[in-house]
């Protein structure tokens, strides 16, 4: 498609596809063309629906940068660093429960920790945290040809959302130092200039949103960082000889293999690209994934290189522009601090490839199953 459509339009599903690392990157930053407030998903964008409580995902300037900066206060880079000895002990607890010798690398692991440590952060109480990730996997589940919500998935929706409305609810009596304490104390600027408190459904969007990034992310670049690195070990030798390389082998999974691989936005306006018109009102795939492997942004493109160099082009794995991934720095180092520990844990492992199993989910991409046995 990067050689040969790199405006692609299938008329199938009726949507366009852009899929050049130049095209996907300038896409990103141009939220007057391509907007975000119909979605980010095929199904959603399709309704042309603006909601009228969207997440923040789904807004554009002037609604997103206010509500950006509001979030930004909570996701500093002091408050990150202040999380890394919940980190550290969640991923140490979930890790000390495996079996050392034979285990799934996602089920057992990557699929656990980084949940328990969003909903934690959030103050929902311990006993719900893997809840949360339930209805998240099942709310972003979808069948083999469908781009629409399972009716389980619906219901998963709804039951998360009911359930973090009634925390925020419960929260405003019983205020503390978690996330949705700061939100409800929190004020934001509104249309008209003046400073207003968030309501209880826009807080419940926010955590809805924080819960579902918390839950997938690191989950999937997790469990593609276990297929990957031994598909080239080599890598991970590289990894055992020198931690300090640990950060780099991030970035070069989210490049190589990232857990979301595409976003969609809609038309707000006709444009013309490649010589292909893209009509206004038109869900258009940005595909990140691919823009991440384009040879004209980045040299062997398909190697898998901790080494690589990074300043060639944007990486697109956490997004560009005012869309950029919120939670990056969270991600980046709960990921550090697992794949750490994992080269402590298994420092040699081979892969079961007959038991591994991909995820069948929107925007999405990595594994549900990695069984690995440590060779000792």
């Amino acid at each position: 498609m990067r050689d040969e459509a790199p405006v692609y339009y299938s008329a199938e599903f009726d949507f366009y596809a852009l899929t050049r690392h130049e095209d996907v990157a300038a896409a990103f930053k141009d939220h007057q063309t391509f907007s975000s407030a119909y979605g980010v998903d095929l199904a959603m964008v399709r309704k042309g629906e603006v909601t009228e409580h969207g997440s923040i995902i789904a807004m554009d300037p002037p609604e997103h940068r206010r509500m950006r900066s509001l979030l930004n206060k909570v996701f500093t880079p002091r408050a990150i660093k202040a999380h890394e000895p919940l980190v550290r002990s969640l991923i140490d607890k979930h890790l000390d429960a495996v079996n050392p010798d034979r285990f799934d690398v996602v089920q057992d692991f990557s699929a656990l920790f980084p949940v328990d440590v969003m909903t934690t952060l959030q103050g929902v109480p311990e006993q719900d945290h893997q809840q949360i990730r339930v209805w998240i996997d099942e709310l972003l589940h979808r069948e083999p040809g469908d781009v629409d919500m399972t009716e389980s998935g619906r219901k998963a929706a709804v039951d998360m959302a009911v359930y973090y409305y009634r925390l925020v609810k419960q929260r405003r009596n019983e205020l503390g130092d978690d996330l949705l304490s700061q939100l409800i104390t929190a004020e934001i600027e509104r249309d008209n200039g003046e400073m207003a408190p968030l309501e209880n459904i826009e807080i419940t969007e926010f955590a809805t949103r924080l819960g579902g990034a918390g839950a997938e992310t690191v989950t999937k670049l997790l469990g593609n960082a276990a297929v990957v690195f031994a598909q080239n070990p080599d890598q991970w030798q590289k990894l055992l000889d020198d931690r300090s390389k640990i950060p780099l082998a991030v970035e070069e999974l989210l490049r190589y293999e990232a857990p979301a691989q595409y976003n969609v936005r809609c038309s707000l306006r006709e444009t013309t690209l490649h010589g292909v018109t893209i009509p206004a009102g038109k869900p258009v795939f940005l595909g990140g994934g691919s823009a991440n492997r384009d040879p004209a942004a980045w040299t062997d493109p398909d190697r898998f290189d901790v080494d690589r160099d990074r300043t060639e082009a944007q990486n697109l794995g956490f997004g560009y522009g005012i869309h950029s991934c919120l939670g990056a720095a969270l991600a980046r180092m709960e990921s550090v601090i697992a794949l750490d520990k994992l080269l402590d844990f298994m420092p040699r492992y081979e892969v079961d490839w007959s038991r591994c199993q991909r995820v069948n989910m929107q925007n999405v991409a990595g594994w549900s199953n990695v069984p690995v046995r440590v060779l000792r």
